[in-house]
């Protein structure tokens, strides 16, 4: 079977860089070092520490090609750590060994969707920490512009801060936003509410597509079982029911008018597989018509499944059979992932040597038409991101 790597110029819209030890340190002022996130060394393991908590490792995060499982096994170094996880030199050697033209980058310490800097009572350091971490980004993009994506992380709690954040990180170059999936698990109005509309409506007009990656919730009280069930069977289960997550985003935007309030605005549900997509539609093109949501907003003019085809786009990274059917009802608003480095990625390791990016995709879409193969792989992330 022909190697689809090799005929296609891959754009993987989704993976994550270990953000190096000194993101925060070596952007604020002495003075805050011990408040903002530090890499601390305990009992010879590296870990991210801020206000005296601990807020994470970077091994957790980093488990790409490492022979162990969470949380048992982790790298607990930096020394332990592939460079192409945290240097972009060795990022796009890796993109070039792996035969892949692009990848969209998304953050680890701040959350998936930058929801930990909530947690900081001083809402003026956590805006510093918010844009110290996007002019990193900006610095660690300028090697290769075109093939690491710059994705804006937002200080979503101050809806204007969040616009002039927006702003500022697409006059730097950044090329989408990333916005919490669940704003009222924050604290925040939920995220079809109207408070939200200058955002859509800056985002729209900058041409900037707006992120919502799966974990950007209020992931805890997922873990309360880990004691029955244990650490590992429970770290499988919350990675499979987060996708519910994002279902509920995708509903948000369309039944809450976001969709049809923003008609340009590109939306892209991340991390959080396809295979429910078409099942989900048919789901709520039936409800939307027995529920009677064209009587009680005749403003809306298109079912759920043409706002979805007209401006929402899902990711995926293992479905085979899934990701199949999704791409043969919807081949214009699926995009191909990785999820590199993360425990679920789609990356070799000593227990899936055979298990590259180029072998899933050549086995599972192998046998899809070229037009549609095109899309998947390339062209509707170029679209999007502007490649």
């Amino acid at each position: 079977m022909t190697d689809l790597f090799d005929r296609f110029r891959v754009i993987d819209v989704d993976t994550h860089l270990t953000e190096p030890a000194d993101v925060w340190t070596s952007r604020m002022p002495a003075r805050l070092h011990d408040r903002v996130p530090h890499i601390e060394r305990i009992d010879g393991k590296d870990v991210w520490m801020a206000d005296g908590g601990f807020i994470g490792a970077p091994g957790f995060y980093s488990m790409a090609g490492w022979d162990g499982v969470l949380p048992a096994s982790i790298p607990e170094t930096y020394d332990d750590i592939a460079p192409s996880m945290y240097e972009p030199e060795a990022r796009v050697a890796l993109l070039d060994a792996e035969g892949i033209d692009a990848q969209v980058l998304y953050p680890n310490v701040g959350g998936f969707g930058n929801g930990y800097f909530t947690t900081l009572s001083d809402r003026s350091l956590a805006l510093a920490c918010v844009q110290a971490y996007n002019d990193f980004l900006t610095d660690w993009t300028s090697v290769a512009p075109d093939r690491l994506v710059a994705v804006t992380a937002l200080p979503f709690w101050d809806v204007d801060l969040a616009v002039a954040e927006l702003h500022r990180c697409h006059a730097k170059g950044h090329r989408a936003v990333n916005f919490c999936n669940q704003p009222s698990d924050h604290g925040m109005p939920p995220l079809a509410h109207r408070h939200w509309d200058p955002l859509w409506a800056a985002a729209q007009e900058a041409g900037l597509s707006v992120s919502f990656h799966v974990g950007g919730g209020s992931m805890g009280t997922q873990f309360e079982d880990v004691a029955e069930m244990g650490w590992m069977t429970n770290f499988a289960k919350v990675s499979s029911l987060i996708f519910l997550d994002n279902i509920r985003c995708v509903t948000d935007l369309i039944f809450g008018g976001v969709c049809h309030r923003f008609p340009d605005l590109r939306l892209v549900s991340v991390e959080s597989g396809v295979g429910w997509i078409p099942a989900m539609l048919e789901t709520c093109d039936w409800q939307w018509r027995n529920g009677g949501v064209g009587d009680e907003h005749p403003e809306y003019d298109l079912l759920p499944s043409e706002y979805f085809q007209r401006q929402i786009y899902g990711c995926f990274w293992f479905e085979e059979e899934a990701a199949v059917e999704a791409l043969r009802r919807y081949p214009d608003n699926i995009l191909y992932e990785t999820d590199y480095p993360h425990p679920t990625c789609q990356h070799p390791g000593p227990r899936t040597p055979a298990q590259r990016p180029r072998d899933y995709a050549t086995r599972a879409l192998g046998g899809l038409p070229d037009d549609v193969l095109d899309k998947v792989l390339h062209a509707n992330a170029a679209r999007i991101y502007g490649l």
